[in-house]
């Protein structure tokens, strides 16, 4: 990364807390705009503490989890301020007190319509959803860019999971994997395309997609046939992971891997689920880190509760820490 990678040895010393740890969801800051931040540290070879630089911006783009989406007691998803984004940001704002958190995500944003959708509304440097024209995610981040060329040294994604939305609602596995086949690979093309036209726009900026849990596996708690769904849901997860990488490879962005935070493929090992007794590793995750298994009205939900995106935020440090 280009200026955080001045501080990567920060960082890696930090892995010691962030990683392999107990640690509470960091408290996000107060943004009201994407200018406003909190007072920080700087890391050696940087101004003093209480010299402004020149702003320099971690761009969040993606999906629901991208805005940090919780249900709110009514059951209503809304965006939150305890994203992975927020999170994380609140962790690299030590190593750099000029860093400030721009988010572009969208809640329902398909690879395709962040290429040519109109879901969200956008205006400047931020999104309003429900004040600006909508337009597509992508044109947002490339024009985010170009104002801010040479000041964005950190850039997430998280896309292609509502891809398969069309797929997983249907009620056999074999509708499932037959239709989701097609849709991974589209998945991974669209992904591909997105990653190549960011890296143009800044090719100097260090770019961390992630891969995705697998929230279908709360269903194993709904018996016999529900369990042969959440076990069958693994390889599906699998795949579309697999593709995804590939298209973060191939545009030298890292992978922050949290299919494998959420252990997601750890259908063998049992461990107690209060109210359910024992139940698989990955069923027992997704239950205290997403809002899957909630009673209704709250639940089921898909999204990560706070405890859910800080271990999303931990990965992306630890894989920003990495030395590739």
């Amino acid at each position: 990364m280009r200026r955080l990678s001045l501080v990567s040895a920060g960082i890696c010393a930090a892995l010691a807390l962030a990683v392999g740890t107990a640690i509470p969801a960091a408290a996000a800051p107060d943004h009201s705009g994407p200018g406003n931040s909190a007072p920080g540290h700087r890391a050696p070879g940087h101004p003093a503490p209480g010299h402004r630089g020149a702003p320099e911006f971690y761009l969040s783009l993606g999906d629901s989890l991208s805005v940090g989406d919780q249900p709110n007691a009514q059951g209503v998803t809304l965006p939150t301020n305890q994203g992975y984004p927020d999170q994380l940001y609140a962790m690299l704002r030590p190593f750099d007190r000029n860093l400030v958190l721009a988010k572009l995500g969208c809640p329902g944003e398909t690879t395709a319509t962040m290429i040519n959708g109109g879901i969200c509304g956008y205006a400047g440097d931020q999104r309003f959803s429900l004040t600006a024209d909508k337009g597509n995610q992508l044109a947002a981040a490339l024009a985010f860019l170009r104002a801010h060329r040479g000041h964005v040294p950190l850039i997430t994604i998280d896309i292609g999971a509502n891809d398969l939305n069309s797929c997983v609602v249907l009620t056999s596995i074999s509708a499932v994997a037959a239709c989701a086949t097609p849709a991974i690979e589209t998945a991974g093309q669209n992904t591909a395309a997105i990653l190549a036209q960011l890296r143009a726009a800044d090719p100097s900026a260090t770019i961390v997609g992630m891969t995705y849990y697998v929230p279908e596996l709360a269903e194993w708690l709904t018996g016999p046939a529900g369990e042969a769904f959440a076990e069958a849901s693994i390889p599906l997860g699998e795949a579309l992971n697999s593709a995804l990488t590939a298209a973060f490879t191939h545009s030298h962005a890292r992978v922050a891997d949290v299919f494998t935070a959420f252990d997601s493929a750890d259908i063998t090992s049992l461990v107690n689920l209060p109210g359910f007794g024992a139940v698989p590793k990955d069923v027992a995750l997704i239950c205290q880190l997403t809002w899957e298994c909630a009673a209704p009205p709250v639940g089921p939900n898909e999204h990560a509760n706070a405890a859910g995106y800080a271990v999303i935020a931990r990965t992306f440090f630890a894989t920003l820490g990495r030395r590739d």
